[in-house]
């Protein structure tokens, strides 16, 4: 048997591999503390080596006293929260995120989760705990945030129990809160949308005119460079994107990098920008900064459409809203699938329950038309209540009256009916003739 500072050991009890560790408790009989070793049953001898043996005891030892080789992060007794996530969560999920996706999750999870349970003993976080920070949180936090920290919690307690630090899920059935504030849903009119367009100079026009026409992410509009620019064909072809500084040859969905068309007038719109913009080599950015390179999309955002919300009392003017306005407008102008292809979503599902806004006047046009249809002169029920009204005699028939509709006219035999007498007498003549024949049958 070996030892090792809280490595502990590891040997064979009859089929099954047994760990031991050293552990000071109180001995009950002289409330004095006493180091006494705790045996853990570890697997069987014939499913595992003695190595893994050796690395399960050591996940054990973690778990029942916080202590690791090499490692002082977990505080005095057990395994806290904020080491979990640190050291055991965010390295497995680290590659499956890109950079910048990367920030922003461990963001959220820092400041929603990590700094709420950060020095909480792992096992002591129950649902309620859970469910009572959930609740807090939608409180102050958009919706979306909301729902994006219950997928995170539920996450990380369910890779805990699958490392073997939990044997029971607190967050598998946390449920959203019912009330959650309401996310952004500002959608402009065409009017505002043409005097926003009216107020902007050369580039800028062109800019949000693109951005309007093919609803394009600020990631994708500002990456376009010249080459993008087919004018033979009046298209745009999307090879990259920019976020934060930087330039990804990737988009948000796989649908993002594509050749789309552009309206023959908005073609000919960047034909006489190309003519006069200072760099108009293939290379260069078609809404370059005043430096050349791309410009940062947040601080477009600031300088030129805040300031342009603000001076025409628009609601609200960001490409958020432009893409979620042109997506909205768009709907009576094409299939939800040519919408979607507009968009460049990957799901139909997203244009219209996330872009997609109700608009008045459609309800009101579909209420309108549903009781036309009701009120046609070619409806039955229509028929029916025009000639009651005309001094038609209502039928006695209880049903017929109270659904308000008439019976057939009567078929013509019907109103002549053959006497039942005839068909009684010749029903007996036919039954005399077989028992006459019965009769000399038998003889």
């Amino acid at each position: 048997m070996g030892k090792s500072h809280q490595k502990g050991w590891v040997s064979v009890r009859g089929k099954k591999w047994y760990g031991y560790f050293r552990r000071t408790v109180l001995d009950s009989e002289t409330n004095q503390q006493k180091t006494v070793s705790i045996p853990i049953a570890l697997g069987l001898k014939a499913e595992m080596t003695k190595f893994q043996a050796r690395e399960k005891l050591e996940r054990e030892i973690t778990k029942l006293t916080g202590q690791s080789a090499g490692d002082n992060s977990i505080q005095s007794g057990a395994v806290t929260f904020g080491w979990f996530v640190r050291t055991r969560y965010l390295p497995l999920k680290e590659a499956d995120w890109r950079e910048e996706t990367a920030k922003v999750k461990k963001y959220l999870i820092q400041a929603d989760l990590v700094d709420a349970f950060e020095d909480a003993r792992l096992e002591n976080i129950d649902k309620f705990a859970l469910q009572t920070h959930l609740n807090k949180l939608a409180r102050t936090r958009s919706k979306d945030r909301v729902l994006q920290i219950r997928a995170y919690m539920q996450a990380i307690f369910a890779e805990a129990v699958d490392q073997d630090f939990l044997a029971k899920d607190p967050a598998r059935t946390v449920k959203i809160p019912a009330h959650l504030r309401e996310t952004d849903k500002t959608t402009l009119t065409w009017d505002q949308l043409r005097k926003a367009l009216a107020n902007l100079g050369v580039r800028d026009r062109v800019l949000l005119k693109l951005d309007m026409s093919n609803a394009l992410r600020p990631g994708e509009l500002f990456g376009l460079r010249w080459k993008c620019f087919d004018d033979s064909s009046s298209s745009i072809t999307l090879f990259e994107t920019t976020y934060k500084g930087k330039i990804r040859p990737w988009g948000k969905t796989r649908a993002s990098l594509t050749t789309t068309p552009i309206a023959t007038e908005l073609a000919e719109d960047l034909v006489r920008w190309r003519d006069q913009c200072p760099d108009s080599s293939p290379d260069a950015f078609i809404f370059a900064s005043r430096k050349g390179g791309f410009m940062d999309s947040s601080n477009y955002r600031k300088r030129v459409l805040h300031k342009l919300a603000e001076e025409l009392e628009l609601p609200k003017l960001t490409f958020q809203v432009i893409r979620r306005t042109i997506a909205t407008l768009a709907q009576n102008m094409g299939t939800v699938k040519d919408v979607q292809g507009m968009m460049r979503h990957s799901r139909t599902a997203t244009t219209t329950d996330v872009y997609m806004q109700e608009l008045p006047e459609g309800v009101r046009a579909t209420v309108n038309s549903i009781h036309d249809e009701l009120e046609s002169s070619n409806s039955p029920q229509r028929a029916a209540s025009a000639i009651t009204r005309k001094g038609a005699p209502r039928r006695e028939s209880g049903k017929e009256e109270i659904l308000g509709l008439v019976a057939a006219p009567e078929r013509e035999k019907d109103k002549n009916p053959k006497p039942s007498s005839g068909k009684v007498l010749e029903f007996a003549t036919r039954m005399r003739q077989s028992r006459e024949s019965g009769v000399l049958l038998n003889a």
